[in-house]
């Protein structure tokens, strides 16, 4: 039976940090706009994704609204919360509120005299972003959703399993992590090359749920470390431009995965689920609050 559930882990206190909201705007090309924050300013010459102060007492949206009217002199239509970022600089304490625009009235300029430009999602790294932004960019990067596949089955039932997943490709899908505990190393390598090749046809990402060893032998774009290989690295185990996740489940896990340096972390499970029954489920406050610790997407 499943333990009692975990109290709500209390929402830090941000009262002292300068709360700025931050817009991801895409376009239908896929590309985020960018702007360079003028010499003057703190954090002068680097650039930034577009946004502001909220001032007190303001709601975060109509601030979303405000400044992206300000700077860009467009109008918000569709947005939704992305991440937030608390970071401290040697100088100040920032929040940073990040919301994905998705939908806008008008052309963006630089009504504030500031240059900007639209970048492909996958060239934002080689730009210089003040260093509070570097999981912005990995949030932008990262799809809405990221699919998990079932166990593949006998040998007898792949190719059921690898029509199973093509239709997930056709239907959207871009990052996949390939998870099938019960297979040997042997058979899950020879599995894992036809699930890679078959992603690659579609621009997808396949991330190993495996030992991140095995990257040397497939062609695949990163690892996911369940949480005992999490606990047991004792930093980043691949290259910076693999991809990197882990599964998390506590606020200890967490900050393991912040240390080894993972790109994202999913924090499970919510609710109760078939796949582990004796876990304890999170709950919506207990996950929320854990979120709001942690400063990786």
């Amino acid at each position: 039976m499943p333990s009692t559930v975990p109290e709500a882990t209390a929402l830090p206190d941000y009262s002292d940090y300068l709360h700025v909201v931050v817009a991801v705007i895409d376009n239908a090309c896929g590309e985020v706009l960018i702007a360079k924050r003028h010499d003057h300013l703190h954090q002068g010459g680097l650039w930034e994704f577009p946004g502001g102060k909220v001032e007190a007492s303001e709601d975060v949206y109509r601030a979303l609204q405000r400044e992206l009217f300000e700077e860009l002199a467009i109008e918000v239509l569709s947005a939704h919360p992305l991440i937030r970022i608390p970071y401290t600089y040697p100088e100040r304490n920032v929040l940073l509120d990040v919301w994905r625009v998705s939908e806008i009235r008008g052309t963006p300029h630089g009504a504030e005299g500031q240059l900007i430009k639209w970048v492909a999602k996958r060239e934002l790294g080689s730009y210089e972003f003040p260093s509070a932004n570097r999981p912005i960019i990995t949030a932008a990067q990262l799809p809405a959703t990221y699919l998990v596949t079932p166990g593949p089955g006998p040998q007898s039932e792949w190719p059921t399993f690898l029509q199973r997943l093509e239709r997930s490709l056709q239907a959207g899908t871009t990052l996949l992590q390939f998870r099938a505990p019960e297979l040997d190393v042997e058979s899950y390598l020879l599995l894992a090359g036809e699930v890679i090749e078959l992603a690659h046809r579609y621009g997808a990402k396949v991330l190993l749920n495996a030992e991140a060893a095995l990257l040397d032998q497939c062609n695949a774009d990163g690892i996911h470390l369940n949480t005992r290989r999490l606990i047991a690295s004792g930093k980043r185990p691949v290259a910076q431009d693999q991809l990197l996740a882990a599964s998390c489940h506590s606020a200890e896990e967490l900050h393991c995965a912040e240390r080894v340096g993972v790109d994202f972390a999913l924090l499970s499970p919510v609710k109760q689920t078939t796949s582990h029954p004796d876990a304890t489920p999170l709950g919506w406050q207990q996950f929320n609050g854990l979120s709001e610790q942690c400063v990786i997407p």
